[in-house]
């Protein structure tokens, strides 16, 4: 039953990848693939040795011995756990991007394209590479990508162009998001696991990590896609400014700023902070909505959909332009992985390579070096990339008994972070990009995934010759 499981897994994972040659939205095959494999998991209960304990991290012993009943009632609350967990995703996403369309909503993102003087691609290049940088290790890697595809909506107007950006941008907000607890899903675990504290991981991966985002945008700089001046469009009007467009955007950048404060004070869930800067954020959109369509007529006719908004909250027009296609997309993919963790096929796997490559042994501590190879790490990330990087580092968690702020950890941290990258379904950065942006999951392969490569191999070396210093 799991060979045909996994079999199930790979038929939807190969439409998600053909999307445009089988002319079928993603979220068909994501959705299909969910559904199915959880109902083969339910069906085939009985037939499972293992089953793996995603709250704790590791295998529930006896599961074998156990009645059908108890291991039904097993899968209904696996199942409610990981719907939980991508739960808390997909509200703390729909928050972000709302919060993004409010902003939009009152030309916010207009004020930012006023700073952007210049139209050399090598210096947008360059600046939307740092920002993500920076952004990604302050508000996560995954509401970075949202904010800065949206301002990039808004400088570059040729999608061809402007995929290029969102690749990059991808890299490098993967990249941020592995030097800070906050900046990535996977270092949050490790930190909220106590397997990392906040001062050694940016000690041991800021540098990597920096490495990790520079190499591949400073290759990239000379690829014939970032040279020139990006294509303006000279007939297009310049549409009226709203009056609170500056107000809008700070209050809006502030808001999800104040996310990871929320998080660090209360301990609780991002979602929860992201929903409280929404409803501040939503609270000053209506006030500020009633003076604005009653200033003048121009306001009103910024555009059509702020000219059909006129009539109801700003918050629902805002709500409307969510993509939910990706949304749904990305509750099928997730759940889809979830199945394949719940019954231990990714903790096997990780196992697997534990035993198959050389120098393994936890006791085993040469100078510099973990006692984990660093091939099974570095493939750690590579299999992030083709799957998912959180059950991955679940897996990790519930394997290796290393101290707190071992070298290992925060390599983990940094190949799982950095190594989904290198394919764009491999990082909650990538997928959202690929929603966004309707990217084709080939051209990215074709396009960014050797960058990707190049900047995961560069910041791995610098990780294994900077951490024989801390």
């Amino acid at each position: 039953m799991e060979s045909v499981i996994i079999i199930v897994f790979v038929m939807g994972y190969l439409a998600i990848t053909l999307e445009h040659n089988l002319k079928l939205d993603k979220l068909i095959p994501a959705l299909i693939m969910m559904a199915v494999c959880w109902a083969l998991v339910a069906l085939g209960i009985d037939n499972f040795t293992s089953w793996f304990d995603s709250a704790n991290h590791g295998l529930v012993e006896g599961f074998s011995s156990m009645v059908h009943d108890d291991k039904l009632h097993l899968v209904e609350e696996t199942l409610l756990h990981h719907l939980g967990k991508t739960a808390e995703i997909l509200v703390f996403l729909l928050g972000a991007m709302t919060i993004v369309e409010i902003i939009d909503y009152f030309d916010g993102f207009s004020t930012i394209k006023a700073y952007v003087n210049f139209k050399e691609k090598k210096k947008l290049l360059w600046m939307f590479a740092i920002l993500a940088f920076i952004l990604s290790a302050i508000i996560d890697n995954l509401t970075a990508t949202i904010v800065l595809i949206s301002i990039l909506q808004k400088i570059v107007k040729n999608r061809d162009q402007r995929i290029w950006f969102a690749g990059l941008i991808i890299i490098a907000a993967n990249a941020g998001g592995a030097w800070s607890p906050i900046g990535d899903v996977t270092t949050t675990m490790l930190w909220i696991g106590k397997k990392v504290t906040t001062l050694k991981l940016i000690e041991y991966l800021l540098i990597p990590s920096l490495i990790c985002m520079l190499v591949p945008t400073f290759i990239a700089s000379f690829l014939p896609a970032f040279k020139g001046e990006i294509d303006t469009d000279d007939s297009e009007v310049e549409k009226p400014k709203s009056p609170h467009s500056a107000r809008m955007l700070y209050l809006g950048l502030g808001a999800i700023l104040f996310v990871p404060v929320f998080k660090t004070v209360t301990h609780l869930p991002p979602y929860v902070g992201m929903m409280l800067s929404l409803a501040v954020v939503a609270t000053f959109a209506e006030i500020y909505s009633n003076s604005k369509f009653s200033i003048s007529s121009v306001d009103v006719e910024q555009s059509d959909e702020h000219a059909a908004g006129a009539h109801h909250s700003p918050v629902h027009a805002s709500l409307s332009k969510i993509e939910m296609p990706s949304i749904l997309f990305f509750l099928g993919i997730l759940m889809a992985v979830a199945a394949l963790e719940s019954l231990g096929i990714l903790f096997n796997f990780a196992s697997t390579l534990q035993e198959t490559i050389p120098m393994m042994g936890t006791e085993m501590h040469v100078e510099g070096v973990t006692g984990v190879s660093d091939l099974v790490v570095m493939l750690l990330g590579v299999g992030s990339a083709i799957i998912d990087n959180v059950p991955l580092v679940a897996a990790s968690l519930g394997m290796f008994s290393e101290p707190i702020d071992n070298e290992l950890w925060h390599f983990i941290a940094f190949s799982a972070g950095t190594g989904g990258s290198m394919l764009i379904i491999g990082s909650a950065a990538g997928v959202v990009a690929m929603g966004m942006e309707k990217i084709d999951f080939f051209w990215y392969f074709k396009k960014i995934s050797w960058l990707a490569l190049i900047g995961f191999v560069c910041g791995s070396a610098a990780f294994m010759v900077t951490r024989t210093l801390f």
